[in-house]
């Protein structure tokens, strides 16, 4: 398949695409008519960056997936480059959870000697 259908069945734009080639996570394959070229297993490729950045993860952190499914594994996720960013990710998470319920300790505390009223407004007694 051609850029234009290979983003379309993505979800994303052939730019993407050219960025994610630029930087190695997608084959550069020509055609003789100088086109690129993809095929399911790219699509494949794609969606597993996609979904990785839906959770999150930012496109480096992708690469050892990607190298994965190229190395001919049928998930991402099944070499040990890929369990080393998901063990890092889930500490990174794990480390903001700590502080959002940090946060969220705090803010009950405030509201509780706040009498437990949200604030009002001073130009017309409106709550925030």
């Amino acid at each position: 398949m051609r850029i234009g259908e290979l983003a379309a069945r993505a979800g994303t734009t052939t730019r993407t695409l050219r960025y994610y080639e630029s930087r190695g996570l997608l084959p550069a394959r020509r055609g003789g008519n100088g086109y690129r070229t993809y095929d399911e297993s790219d699509l494949k490729l794609l969606r597993q960056i996609r979904t990785l950045q839906d959770f999150g993860f930012d496109l480096e952190e992708t690469r050892p997936f990607v190298e994965c499914l190229r190395a001919g594994h049928p998930e991402g996720d099944a070499c040990p480059a890929s369990i080393a960013v998901y063990r890092r990710k889930l500490d990174e998470l794990d480390a903001l959870i700590g502080e959002l319920q940090t946060v969220r300790a705090e803010i009950g505390v405030r509201l509780a000697g706040a009498g437990g009223e949200p604030p009002l407004c001073e130009l017309g007694g409106q709550e925030l």
